[in-house]
């Protein structure tokens, strides 16, 4: 799974309509999540930074949460924008993530388990997870 970071308002108007997730590092407005859905109508996941979370209002949240979109908090650690524009989410972790979920176990259980060996948030590895059941 890749990740775009967007790290200020002008990266939105790069954005490919196809990118389905993407990692805000910067204070969006709701015109800035408005402009994102367009730019990116096939956008299933917002990841925020927990500090961000506060500023994000109600309506922003019923909104995407209507268009199908995830909004979760976590940070992208280790990520250099200026060498890539995509955070990748590690190979070991997906098939740690895959072998568990096939074996039944809990998204919580599994979020735990991989972010001792991965630098991944918690609400990431368990969005794969679920999104992993679902599929």
């Amino acid at each position: 799974m890749k990740i775009r970071i967007v790290s200020s308002k002008k990266d939105i108007d790069t954005l490919k309509p196809n990118e389905k997730a993407v990692h805000l590092a910067f204070r969006a407005s709701n015109l800035d999540f408005l402009g994102l859905m367009q730019k990116a109508p096939r956008l299933q996941l917002i990841q925020i930074p927990p500090s961000y979370r506060k500023t994000v209002s109600k309506t922003v949240g019923a909104f995407l949460e209507m268009q199908g979109v995830a909004l979760i908090e976590g940070d992208v650690w280790g990520h250099r924008k200026d060498l890539d524009e995509y955070f990748m989410v590690p190979d070991e972790a997906e098939r740690a993530i895959k072998a568990m979920t096939e074996k039944g176990v809990a998204p919580e259980e599994i979020a735990a388990e991989v972010q001792k060996t991965s630098k991944m948030g918690r609400a990431l590895i368990e969005y794969i997870a679920k999104a992993e059941m679902a599929a």
